[in-house]
């Protein structure tokens, strides 16, 4: 099975890539993390919902075929490591791939998210877009840890 990471923005910081990938590569070779990453609609005078439609449009583009899709959005449902351990055990199940998105500076269209299977709150706080690729990266290791009894994860 294959974690998809969707995410609009693809310049970030050199810090930020290198902590993603440093969690990416921690993944066994039957669940892999791969980032598709999206370019960034400028904005050239347009609206909100113009530039989220654009973005959306070249996230449906990325999203390969079949795959269960969760939208990372602050209204979505808040994960604790177990909560998102079991989800995981429930995706690993179900045996599509899955993608995670992440939206624009200006979020996700509303089309995107009623097309969603799933949507997830990362955090009650609002974080910039390279610190949510780390962060996602890093819980959905975690959650893999406590899936396959790994140290990584101590309660």
């Amino acid at each position: 099975m294959k974690l998809w990471l969707v995410a609009v923005g693809q310049r970030q910081p050199a810090w930020a890539d290198a902590a993603y990938l440093e969690f990416a590569k921690r993944f066994p070779p039957e669940l892999r993390l791969e980032l598709k990453a999206c370019k960034v609609e400028p904005r050239n005078g347009r609206s909100a919902g113009q530039l989220m439609a654009a973005e959306a449009e070249r996230i449906e583009a990325a999203l390969p075929r079949g795959v269960r899709r969760v939208v990372l959005d602050e209204g979505g449902e808040g994960m604790s490591t177990q909560k998102l351990a079991a989800r995981l055990r429930a995706w690993m199940a179900d045996g599509r791939d899955v993608a995670l998105i992440i939206g624009g500076p200006d979020g996700l269209a509303p089309g995107l998210k009623a097309g969603a299977d799933e949507t997830l709150r990362l955090s009650e706080l609002t974080l910039p877009h390279a610190l949510a690729r780390v962060l996602l990266a890093e819980a959905l290791y975690r959650a893999w840890s406590v899936t396959a009894n790994h140290p990584y994860h101590r309660e």
